[in-house]
């Protein structure tokens, strides 16, 4: 039973500027017609006598192409979606589109030469690392998205995917973006949805394999995991109250948090 035919594992990095390259940005690729362990994608722009990290920029154009390629695919991508309700409050946003573009003009960090430290020093739309989403309150571990420079932070790789988020969803149109589309799976999209490799990396043996190699790979292996299990709606649906889903909408969810 499966619903996907591929499935990849994206372990980020908001690190430097978008051009530059980085062992902390992972992919990771199976398919879910064979039981092969998920595979490694390497930046394209690596040969077989040079190996070559990936960067931001790079890995969206791939995703971009990737989507398109006709096949269903589930994408997990590590690091927030969206921010607390509070920050729409403080900000006038009612939307999650509405906050991409309002993000994206406060915080370019998909701007060529230029980085996360730079805006958190000058930018005005700010929050506080005691503010968490309700996802995050769901689990015994996951950092707010405002909390910076502590180990198992996610807030610096999320201030620096924003942006690059907002151009996936702008220029994939068959992709439906988990759930700030709808919490049901459509049948003949992709799906791009925020995951927590916390939650899972340490059931699957690490290997050789270094950590962030072992977040994308974990995510990888654990969605065609449920996916054949026919798990996967249960996880999309997470048992929350009608006003919980409407906060959800605004702020996210990390898929498998249940």
């Amino acid at each position: 039973m499966r619903d996907f035919e591929a499935c990849i594992g994206i372990d980020y990095s908001g690190a430097a500027t978008p051009e530059s390259r980085s062992a902390t940005i992972q992919v990771y690729e199976c398919r879910t017609a064979n039981t092969k362990a998920p595979s490694r994608i390497a930046s394209p722009e690596a040969t077989a006598k040079r190996h070559r990290n990936w960067n931001r920029r790079e890995l969206v154009a791939w995703l971009t192409e990737r989507l398109r390629r006709g096949d269903r695919c589930i994408v997990g991508v590590d690091h927030g979606f969206s921010f607390p309700t509070s920050y729409f409050k403080r900000n006038g946003l009612t939307s999650w589109p509405a906050f991409l573009e309002d993000f994206v003009n406060h915080w370019p960090t998909d701007t060529a030469g230029t980085t996360v430290e730079q805006f958190r020093a000058e930018s005005k739309r700010c929050g506080k690392p005691n503010e968490f989403r309700l996802t995050e309150k769901w689990t015994s571990s996951a950092k707010s998205v405002f909390r910076f420079d502590v180990q198992g932070s996610v807030a610096k790789s999320t201030h620096a995917g924003l942006p690059f988020l907002n151009r996936l969803r702008e220029q994939s149109a068959n992709v439906h973006f988990w759930p700030f589309d709808g919490w049901s799976f459509p049948p003949d999209k992709s799906v791009v949805a925020e995951t927590y490799p916390s939650l899972f990396r340490n059931r699957y043996p690490h290997g050789t394999r270094t950590t962030d190699q072992q977040d994308a790979f974990a995510i990888s292996h654990w969605l065609r995991d449920m996916d054949l299990l026919g798990r996967l709606d249960d996880f999309a649906s997470p048992p929350l109250t009608k006003a919980q889903k409407e906060v959800a909408l605004l702020e996210g969810w990390i898929l498998g948090v249940y």
